[in-house]
């Protein structure tokens, strides 16, 4: 499964601040993460939250697009129901 996510590195707190547009109208989910965004920091962080969020292992989620960007593309090795389950909740 693919996700978009647009993050806010060095947030106070880490957590998700649910879905919003970007400018072409693709669905987002808001990712705050407290490490700063060098040297890959902030980008696994995202991985590990998301992962950790979903109840899957941190290697299951990797950054396919958007390494340096704040709008990164994830992939997510989970089961399908798992997934759309755990974004309902979002």
């Amino acid at each position: 499964m693919q996700l978009c996510v647009v993050v806010t590195p060095k947030a106070a707190r880490k957590g998700f601040g649910g879905f919003r547009e970007d400018a072409s109208g693709k669905r987002e989910l808001v990712c705050k993460v407290t490490q700063a965004p060098e040297d890959g920091k902030a980008t696994k962080a995202v991985c590990e939250l998301v992962a950790r969020s979903i109840g899957i292992s941190k290697s299951k989620v990797r950054c396919i697009r958007g390494e340096t960007s704040r709008h990164k593309q994830l992939e997510v090795d989970c089961d399908p129901s798992v997934f759309e389950a755990w974004l309902r909740t979002l």
